[in-house]
Protein backbone atom coordinates (compact mmCIF):
# COMPACT_ATOMS: atom_id res chain seq x y z
CA UNK A 1 0.00 0.00 0.00
CA UNK A 2 1.26 3.44 -0.90
CA UNK A 3 0.55 6.73 0.54
CA UNK A 4 0.35 9.81 -1.27
CA UNK A 5 0.44 12.86 0.26
CA UNK A 6 -3.28 13.73 -0.40
CA UNK A 7 -4.45 10.40 1.21
CA UNK A 8 -5.07 11.37 4.67
CA UNK A 9 -3.54 8.84 7.31
CA UNK A 10 -4.68 8.45 10.90
CA UNK A 11 -3.26 6.25 13.32
CA UNK A 12 -5.19 4.88 17.08
CA UNK A 13 -3.47 7.83 19.15
CA UNK A 14 -6.11 9.13 21.77
CA UNK A 15 -6.38 12.84 21.16
CA UNK A 16 -4.65 15.40 22.97
CA UNK A 17 -6.04 16.65 26.44
CA UNK A 18 -7.81 20.27 25.86
CA UNK A 19 -6.17 22.92 28.01
CA UNK A 20 -9.75 24.42 28.64
CA UNK A 21 -9.79 23.52 32.20
CA UNK A 22 -10.66 27.09 33.99
CA UNK A 23 -9.06 28.25 37.55
CA UNK A 24 -12.38 27.42 39.40
CA UNK A 25 -12.15 23.81 38.20
CA UNK A 26 -8.74 23.82 40.04
CA UNK A 27 -9.81 25.27 43.11
CA UNK A 28 -12.48 23.12 43.35
CA UNK A 29 -10.45 19.95 42.57
CA UNK A 30 -8.23 21.65 45.42
CA UNK A 31 -11.20 22.12 48.14
CA UNK A 32 -12.26 18.35 47.64
CA UNK A 33 -8.72 17.23 48.12
CA UNK A 34 -8.31 16.07 51.44
CA UNK A 35 -4.60 17.35 52.49
CA UNK A 36 -4.62 20.07 50.02
CA UNK A 37 -8.34 21.35 50.88
CA UNK A 38 -7.63 22.41 54.55
CA UNK A 39 -4.14 24.46 53.59
CA UNK A 40 -5.83 25.83 50.82
CA UNK A 41 -8.97 27.18 53.22
CA UNK A 42 -5.94 28.29 55.67
CA UNK A 43 -4.64 29.95 52.79
CA UNK A 44 -7.97 31.95 52.29
CA UNK A 45 -8.92 32.52 55.41
CA UNK A 46 -5.25 34.31 55.68
CA UNK A 47 -5.73 36.68 52.58
CA UNK A 48 -9.49 37.26 53.58
CA UNK A 49 -8.18 38.34 57.28
CA UNK A 50 -5.15 40.20 55.50
CA UNK A 51 -7.42 42.50 53.34
CA UNK A 52 -9.51 42.89 56.64
CA UNK A 53 -6.82 44.37 58.69
CA UNK A 54 -5.46 46.85 55.42
CA UNK A 55 -9.08 47.81 55.31
CA UNK A 56 -9.07 48.49 59.27
CA UNK A 57 -5.88 50.17 58.87
CA UNK A 58 -6.66 52.42 56.08
CA UNK A 59 -9.85 53.80 58.39
CA UNK A 60 -6.76 54.87 61.26
CA UNK A 61 -4.28 56.15 58.69
CA UNK A 62 -2.29 53.69 58.49
CA UNK A 63 -2.74 51.53 55.72
CA UNK A 64 1.14 51.64 54.65
CA UNK A 65 1.76 49.39 57.50
CA UNK A 66 -0.48 46.96 56.12
CA UNK A 67 2.92 45.36 53.94
CA UNK A 68 4.88 45.26 56.63
CA UNK A 69 2.34 43.17 58.69
CA UNK A 70 1.50 39.36 59.27
CA UNK A 71 -0.77 38.73 60.19
CA UNK A 72 -2.64 35.02 61.97
CA UNK A 73 -4.62 33.77 64.60
CA UNK A 74 -3.27 32.86 67.32
CA UNK A 75 -2.83 29.44 67.93
CA UNK A 76 -4.58 28.09 71.23
CA UNK A 77 -6.51 31.27 72.04
CA UNK A 78 -9.66 32.28 70.58
CA UNK A 79 -10.54 35.32 68.59
CA UNK A 80 -6.61 36.68 69.31
CA UNK A 81 -4.86 37.63 66.70
CA UNK A 82 -1.30 37.99 66.16
CA UNK A 83 0.34 40.26 63.96
CA UNK A 84 4.09 39.95 63.51
CA UNK A 85 6.28 43.26 62.25
CA UNK A 86 9.77 43.62 60.85
CA UNK A 87 10.50 46.74 63.58
CA UNK A 88 10.04 47.58 67.15
CA UNK A 89 8.73 51.21 65.94
CA UNK A 90 6.28 49.44 63.74
CA UNK A 91 5.40 47.26 66.69
CA UNK A 92 5.11 50.19 69.11
CA UNK A 93 2.77 52.18 66.63
CA UNK A 94 0.47 49.55 66.68
CA UNK A 95 0.54 48.54 70.67
CA UNK A 96 -0.59 52.29 70.33
CA UNK A 97 -3.54 51.83 68.38
CA UNK A 98 -4.80 48.23 69.85
CA UNK A 99 -8.15 49.37 70.94
CA UNK A 100 -9.29 51.51 67.81
CA UNK A 101 -8.16 48.72 65.95
CA UNK A 102 -9.96 46.41 67.65
CA UNK A 103 -12.95 47.98 67.24
CA UNK A 104 -12.61 49.02 63.15
CA UNK A 105 -12.11 45.15 62.80
CA UNK A 106 -15.32 44.40 64.66
CA UNK A 107 -17.02 46.71 62.23
CA UNK A 108 -15.70 45.21 59.19
CA UNK A 109 -16.83 41.84 60.83
CA UNK A 110 -14.06 40.12 62.22
CA UNK A 111 -14.57 39.19 65.61
CA UNK A 112 -11.51 39.59 67.60
CA UNK A 113 -10.78 40.20 71.12
CA UNK A 114 -7.03 40.42 72.16
CA UNK A 115 -4.49 41.09 69.48
CA UNK A 116 -0.15 40.50 70.36
CA UNK A 117 2.03 42.42 68.27
CA UNK A 118 5.71 40.63 67.72
CA UNK A 119 8.61 41.98 66.34
CA UNK A 120 10.52 39.08 63.54
CA UNK A 121 13.85 38.49 64.74
CA UNK A 122 16.20 39.66 62.60
CA UNK A 123 18.48 36.93 60.28
CA UNK A 124 21.79 37.28 61.28
CA UNK A 125 24.45 39.42 58.80
CA UNK A 126 26.80 36.93 59.72
CA UNK A 127 27.35 33.23 58.70
CA UNK A 128 29.17 30.69 60.95
CA UNK A 129 31.71 28.62 58.47
CA UNK A 130 34.78 26.18 58.99
CA UNK A 131 37.97 27.49 59.91
CA UNK A 132 40.43 26.39 56.85
CA UNK A 133 42.63 24.97 58.30
CA UNK A 134 39.64 22.70 59.59
CA UNK A 135 40.65 19.41 58.34
CA UNK A 136 44.27 20.14 58.81
CA UNK A 137 44.01 20.21 62.84
CA UNK A 138 45.25 16.90 64.66
CA UNK A 139 43.61 15.77 67.96
CA UNK A 140 46.05 16.07 70.77
CA UNK A 141 47.63 12.36 71.26
CA UNK A 142 47.99 11.69 75.00
CA UNK A 143 48.20 14.12 77.81
CA UNK A 144 50.80 17.23 77.77
CA UNK A 145 52.90 17.94 80.82
CA UNK A 146 50.81 19.83 82.86
CA UNK A 147 47.88 17.55 82.72
CA UNK A 148 50.14 14.59 83.34
CA UNK A 149 51.96 15.62 86.05
CA UNK A 150 48.05 16.85 87.80
CA UNK A 151 47.15 13.38 87.74
CA UNK A 152 50.44 12.24 88.84
CA UNK A 153 49.83 14.09 91.70
CA UNK A 154 46.14 13.25 92.24
CA UNK A 155 47.69 9.66 91.94
CA UNK A 156 50.02 10.23 94.62
CA UNK A 157 47.27 11.09 96.87
CA UNK A 158 44.83 8.60 96.69
CA UNK A 159 44.93 5.43 98.94
CA UNK A 160 46.32 2.45 97.37
CA UNK A 161 43.51 0.24 97.65
CA UNK A 162 41.02 3.28 96.00
CA UNK A 163 38.91 2.37 92.94
CA UNK A 164 39.67 5.89 91.94
CA UNK A 165 43.64 5.30 92.56
CA UNK A 166 42.79 2.13 89.73
CA UNK A 167 41.20 4.22 87.47
CA UNK A 168 44.20 7.15 87.85
CA UNK A 169 46.86 4.46 86.82
CA UNK A 170 44.34 3.08 83.79
CA UNK A 171 44.50 6.57 82.46
CA UNK A 172 48.47 7.07 82.97
CA UNK A 173 49.27 3.85 81.28
CA UNK A 174 46.97 4.07 78.21
CA UNK A 175 47.78 7.74 77.27
CA UNK A 176 51.16 7.87 75.29
CA UNK A 177 53.88 10.06 76.24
Amino acid sequence: MSLSPATPFFMNFSPKPTRKHAAHEWLDYLRESEGLGGILAKTEDLAKLKTILGLALGRLDLEHLNSKIEAGWRSGAQNELFLLVGSASIASRLQQILPSLINELSKLGLVCSAIKVRVRPAAPAWEVKPRPDAQKREKPKGLNEVAKKSWEDLLNKLAPDSNLRKAVERLLQNKPK
